[in-house]
Formats: C-alpha cells, sequence, structure tokens
C-alpha cells in the first residue's frame, strides 16, 4: 500500500492533509481494507468543534464498527454529504474520498502525526501489507 507523502497519519489509521490553515480528514487505504465493504459513515455536524485524539463518528463496515479519532483539534468547516449515500466511495479511493475539512486550531499539533513512511512501518509492525 502507498501512502501519501503530503499527508501524516495516526496509530488509528486517519490521515490528514494540510492546506494553509484548514486541513482534510479522512481514514487510511490500511484501515478501508482491515473494516471491508463500508456501509455507513456517521460525521458531525459543520460547526462542531473536535479535539485532537477524540472520537468524531464512526465508519460500519460489514466486518464492524470503528470509532474515528481526530488527527487535529478544530472547528469543522465541511463535510463530505456524498459519503451519506455512497459510503463504498472510501473503499475504492480511501486517500481521494475525504470525510470532512476543519478549521485548525493549532497547527503544530499535526507535526507530532506520523509520517507516510513512519506510518507505513506502524502498519507492517502491527501485520499489515
Amino acid at each position: 500500500m502507498a501512502f501519501p507523502a503530503d499527508y501524516r497519519y495516526t496509530k488509528e489509521h486517519e490521515w490528514i492533509k494540510v492546506d494553509g490553515n484548514q486541513a482534510t480528514i479522512g481514514i487510511t487505504d490500511y484501515a478501508q481494507n482491515s473494516l471491508g465493504d463500508i456501509v455507513f459513515v456517521e460525521l458531525p455536524k459543520v460547526g462542531e468543534e473536535l479535539t485532537a485524539g477524540k472520537t468524531f463518528g464512526s465508519v460500519e463496515s460489514v466486518k464492524a464498527v470503528s470509532e474515528l479519532y481526530a488527527p487535529a483539534s478544530g472547528k469543522v468547516v465541511a463535510i463530505n454529504e456524498s459519503l451519506a449515500t455512497a459510503p463504498e466511495k472510501i473503499n475504492s479511493d480511501a486517500h481521494g474520498s475525504w470525510m470532512l475539512r476543519i478549521q485548525l486550531k493549532d497547527a503544530g499539533e499535526v507535526n507530532k502525526l506520523l509520517s507516510s513512511d513512519d506510518y507505513d512501518k506502524y502498519v507492517k509492525e502491527e501485520g499489515g501489507h
């Protein structure tokens, strides 16, 4: 699996891509592969505040329900509405199928997350591919 180098990653398998003072968040290809066919995504509403490391929603697959954890703190400014009717998009393009965008509270939090190389090593140690 390839993990884009311009993203940062959590050990809970979320990714974040920073663009100025905003960031886009989703789950990794490793996560969607582990979950199997995704059938439902629960996301926060625009305007809600996220706290780094705390849950902000969930992903339901045919195998399990998995909590989503915020990789950084901030205010939700957009959600990917298309996932409500087509959550399986995550299975076909995990890094392209973003879940939400936030206004970052502290961009420094992102620097504490895993680089693509570190995340790749982490999933291999965890029993990944």
